[in-house]
């Protein structure tokens, strides 16, 4: 019987000619790279400050990514160019950059598809750690958590960024996916239950279904409760795909988020203002008289001026000078 794998002589001529196109392609990219790269150096040489312009980056992913004829999808083109930028950056401004650690959370995983590969990444305990390691000049950005699309804002970084000189000078949108993650064999073996407080909101039903009984404790992240899971084989983890890899968990269950359009919002901060892309957002911090129609007073000149608002929220005015159940609005 004829081998179904076997390569005619034909197949076997096309193989080698549609190989020999594709190293011909590789080798002009590759050319075309490291002239990209000479001409960012170029740039950084007459500009001798602060090269990373995150407008001018999000510009060019979003040209790329209107420009793409495919096959490959706008997302993977956007991808790869972000890598190519992140690689040609390092060779004139290594970036470092700072996250809610430690590693394998969300947020490192935010900071590698917003910066790529190149920079160093550094794992800080709390978000207040991370807005101080910039603040300080340790680092040059951080990239923190601000609102997720089920359990709303994260308090404690909208209350750093009132008080804070930081700017905001970039923002990822990341899906969130949350998996049971153990040692064990089953779930029917797990006595106990890790994650952050927010993580075992957004899996609250599927917990109620699947393990009703089972303890749940909250800790500072989910790359946390994955290493604590690490050392019992009776406990597991909800935490994301990255933190199971780094401490080597099995996937028990896989996307168990109550809501399939969990997304998490996160800020990348800096020392300065990043210019206009086109396509941007302004994130205010107002306070307001104690007196009736006030909010409306605040308000009627975004409509006046055709200004979309996409969140309003209230935050006690802690390091403003306010007094007791005095508030500030972001």
């Amino acid at each position: 019987m004829a081998d179904p794998f076997q390569e005619t002589e034909a197949e076997r001529l096309e193989l080698r000619r549609l190989r020999d196109s594709i190293d011909q392609i590789d080798d002009q990219l590759l050319q075309l790279i490291n002239e990209r790269a000479q001409l960012a150096h170029q740039i950084g040489v007459i500009k001798q400050g602060n090269i990373y312009r995150p407008e001018r980056e999000s510009q060019v992913l979003q040209r790329l990514g209107e420009a793409n004829p495919g096959p490959l999808p706008a997302a993977a083109v956007q991808r790869i160019a972000r890598e190519v930028m992140s690689a040609c950056l390092a060779l004139e401004q290594p970036l470092q950059i700072a996250y809610l650690g430690p590693e394998g959370t969300f947020s490192e995983t935010a900071a590698r598809i917003h910066f790529g590969g190149a920079p160093t990444l550094i794992a800080c305990a709390g978000i207040e750690d991370a807005f101080r390691a910039v603040e300080a000049g340790n680092v040059d950005y951080a990239v923190v958590p601000v609102e997720n699309s089920t359990e709303g804002a994260v308090g404690r970084t909208l209350d750093l960024l009132v008080s804070s000189p930081l700017k905001i000078c970039g923002e990822v949108n990341l899906p969130i996916h949350q998996n049971l993650l153990s040692l064990a064999a089953s779930m029917t073996s797990i006595t106990r239950i890790y994650s952050h407080t927010q993580s075992l909101a957004q899996c609250h039903e599927w917990i109620n279904r699947q393990l009703p009984l089972v303890p749940r404790t909250p800790v500072a992240s989910n790359a946390e409760a994955a290493r604590m899971a690490a050392e019992d084989p009776r406990t597991a983890a909800i935490a994301g795909e990255a933190a199971g890899r780094r401490y080597g968990l099995k996937t028990l269950a896989a996307n168990i988020e109550d809501d399939p359009n969990n997304t998490t919002r996160f800020l990348v901060l800096g020392r300065h203002d990043a210019g206009p892309s086109g396509r941007d957002k302004t994130s205010l911090v107002c306070s307001a008289q104690n007196k009736a129609g006030a909010m409306h007073d605040l308000l009627a000149p975004l409509a006046t001026h055709g200004v979309s608002m996409t969140k309003f929220e209230s935050r006690p005015a802690r390091g403003m000078g306010g007094g007791r159940w005095q508030y500030v609005f972001c």
